[in-house]
């Protein structure tokens, strides 16, 4: 058979590396297989959780990674030595482990990437690691030649430990969906950049360690905290499609209560591009039990990077796995991506 008449399904696309639901069928179907969970009852690979989690004694010690391979390296608001170590504190602290024990670095170059970058940053990363209390402490350089990656990657690692473990398919009927802000705002400002789009308004990318926020977030609702998930690839549309998936209830958005940027809502209608469906990188989505909702609104909103945060919907028993949106003057499904507007994000 030649080549033009192999299926989509037969290969690899960009889709399937974009936080919607393409990549989670391909991660299930290649690489989850028949994966178990821990002996002792943890999360492992099977769950699809931010990370996994296994006994340590009384504790739990979390472990993530990620790659980072975002274009251009450098954006409004951020680059990516800042975003690698955020994304893997963040997806520790999605977990409820917030306080992250120490950081893994793997550093790919391309031959000719210029030196005084790869020193801005080695700047970003140790700035970032300082606000989220951590460090790196291991790692690994590797120079490709030139063409055959495009510039940087970077892979983070992380552990921390906790002593309760928060999954993402924890969600039941009734319990509160909170927002921690603006919805959208990364991957519209790399976009901007990416394409040099000359547009009104200023649009920055919200990327940073969330773990300090998540900490407050915790010690306001306790056990009230049952879901946690950062919208990343694949934005708040994908995040709430998998929480409600896993969990087994539908979930129905108040659109009015969505905290956007007027400048990234702005954007987002000028281009066609539902900021729902754009990526994050410093907002996490919680699933709260209606008696604690508001402690811990009022603990997000007590904090630098929470002050926009929103209760924005609720869990019910309607359509379950599916997120509806209530527009104010009807009911609608809210779709989830097949994969990332924009590739390489984050």
């Amino acid at each position: 058979m030649s080549a033009s008449r192999i299926a989509p399904e037969a290969t690899v696309m960009l889709k399937h590396g974009a936080g919607g639901r393409a990549m989670r069928e391909l991660i299930q179907q290649v690489f989850v297989g028949d994966a178990k969970a821990p002996a002792d009852g943890g999360i492992g690979l099977a769950a699809m959780d931010d990370g996994a989690a296994l006994r340590v004694g009384d504790e739990w010690l979390v472990m993530t990674t990620d790659s980072y391979v975002v274009k251009p390296p450098f954006f409004p608001g951020g680059d990516i030595g800042r975003l690698a170590v955020s994304g893997t504190v963040n997806d520790l602290s999605m977990m409820g482990a917030t306080e992250v024990a120490a950081l893994t670095c793997a550093v790919i170059i391309e031959e000719g990437f210029p030196r005084a970058d790869l020193e801005r940053i080695k700047a970003s990363i140790s700035a970032a690691c300082a606000e989220a209390g951590t460090a790196i402490v291991t790692g690994d350089t590797k120079v490709m030649g030139r063409g055959e990656i495009d510039g940087i990657v970077l892979n983070t690692a992380g552990v921390a430990f906790t002593r309760r473990v928060v999954p993402d398919c924890g969600l039941l009927l009734g319990d509160r969906i909170i927002v921690t802000g603006t919805i959208g705002d990364h991957g519209l400002a790399v976009m901007a950049r990416r394409h040099s789009l000359e547009l009104e308004g200023e649009l920055f990318s919200d990327v940073a360690p969330l773990n300090g926020l998540i900490r407050r977030a915790l010690e306001a609702g306790g056990d009230g905290v049952v879901a946690m998930k950062d919208p990343t690839r694949g934005g708040l549309a994908s995040a709430l499609h998998e929480m409600a998936e896993k969990s087994g209830v539908g979930i129905v958005l108040e659109a009015s209560r969505i905290p956007f940027n007027p400048s990234v809502q702005a954007t987002g209608e000028l281009l066609g591009i539902d900021p729902m469906l754009a990526a994050n990188e410093g907002k996490a989505v919680l699933g709260v039990r209606p008696d604690a909702a508001a402690s811990v609104l009022a603990a997000l909103r007590s904090h630098p990077l929470g002050m926009r945060a929103e209760i924005v919907g609720s869990c019910v028993a309607q359509r379950p796995g599916f997120v509806i949106l209530d527009t104010g003057f009807g009911l609608r499904l809210l779709a989830e991506p097949e994969g990332e507007l924009l590739p390489r994000i984050c």
